[in-house]
Formats: structure tokens, sequence, C-alpha cells
């Protein structure tokens, strides 16, 4: 579905990655791992065409994407879930949900789409006339989400989505993107809890200094001596 092949990747002069190559197949969950600066961020950000790479390719269904520009690429069905959710803050929770539906097959099924969301997000509908800056943190991410969804995605990238959530949070977060995947939509998640993590992926992308050094299934990734140290505590 997602064919990342060979990237190198820019900030100015300072090269962030090198040689990135990846895949992520239909209705999978897909982690990034690495730690903070290893340029997990930076890959999504480069797939939602907000950082263009120097070198390499970025496919999409066989569409080439690393040429066109960030809305193009919602309008491809990839929605970007950024680190700190990025909300609104002085619009509702409902005008945020809004503008996750501008283009033109999303805004058509607008109202059904926010009818499923506040199914799916009881808070949010509870919540729906309230400004996004007077939300907890674990409702803004919600909002987050939901705004994602508003789009009709077949891909969502998450970028560390727990986040600054208390540990009870981070698990209906991690749950709620099990049921999203559980309902055909394909994810790649970049998130900070490793070991929860790969115990619900399907396959994972170990990434430091700006390379991929490992992949594997999430049980194989989990079982890497390396991984075991550098991660997980063991």
């Amino acid at each position: 579905m997602l064919k990342v092949s060979g990237i190198d990747v820019f900030y100015g002069d300072l090269q962030v990655l090198w040689d990135v190559t990846f895949e992520v197949k239909e209705k999978e969950i897909v982690v990034l791992i690495g730690a903070n600066g290893a340029g997990k961020s930076t890959t999504i950000r480069t797939i939602s065409s907000l950082l263009i790479p120097k070198k390499g390719s970025i496919e999409f269904n066989g569409i080439r994407l690393d040429q066109f520009s960030p809305h193009r690429i919602i309008e491809y069905g990839i929605v970007h879930v950024p680190e700190g959710r990025r909300l609104f803050s002085e619009m509702s929770v409902e005008e945020n949900l809004i503008m996750g539906s501008l283009h033109k097959e999303a805004k058509v099924k607008r109202f059904e789409t926010i009818e499923r969301i506040y199914e799916l997000f009881p808070r949010l509908r509870e919540r729906r006339k309230q400004m996004a800056v007077t939300l907890s943190g674990g409702e803004q991410q919600m909002l987050a989400i939901g705004r994602g969804l508003m789009s009709l995605p077949t891909l969502m990238m998450f970028d560390e989505p727990s986040l600054g959530l208390a540990p009870i949070l981070v698990q209906d977060v991690l749950q709620m993107i099990r049921k999203i995947n559980g309902e055909g939509v394909t994810v790649l998640l970049v998130e900070q809890n490793v070991r929860q993590t790969l115990a619900m992926c399907h396959r994972a992308y170990v990434l430091e200094n700006g390379r991929i050094v490992l992949e594997g299934t999430g049980q194989e990734v989990m079982a890497d001596e390396h991984v075991k140290e550098a991660y997980l505590g063991i």
C-alpha cells in the first residue's frame, strides 16, 4: 500500500534520514521505533509532503507522492495525526472536526462521519460546543484522532499519540488505534511505548540515527537482544 524507497531527507544542510526504505501493507499496523532524534517524525512528515526527500521515492497504491503538496496527500486517503495534537485551540470540538473534512468526498459525507465520530468518542459529543483548548489531554487526543477520521482515510499515521497522557489513557488510545485498524484502516504508528506497540503491531522497523537497522514482526523485533537492551530495559 505504502512504499518508501531509499529516501534521504535534510533540514537545510543537515541530513537526518539516510536511504530509508520500508513498506506498509493494506490493513496492517506497522510501527516505527527508535530513540528521540532517530528520524521517526521526520519520516512521517516526509510521507505527508511537509518535507521533500532529496533522494528516493514514496508511493501509495502505485502513485508517486513525493512531488505532491500536503493537501493532495489527504485527497489520496492519507492522514497524519501529529505529535502534540495541533488542534485549532480557539475553535469548538465540532468546528475542529469539520476542518478535517474539507476535501470533496469527505465534505459530502461530513455529517454522517461526524455522527460516527461521536459514536466512537461519546465524550466529544458531550463537549461538541466547547473550545478545544478547554479539553483535557485525553479529550484533545480523541479530537485529533476524530479530526483525522473525518477525511475518510485509508492510511492513518500517528506520531506519538500517547505523549503526555496518563498511563490509563495510553491504553485507551492504543486500544482505539487497534479498533480503527480493525475497521479496515491501515496504520503507521510512531509511539514511545515500545513494548505495548510491538505487542499490537503486525510488523516493526527500528530507526537509529536516521537509518533503518532492523525489521520484522512485532514479536521478532521484541525478541532482538539489542531492542531488549536499548528499548525494553531488559
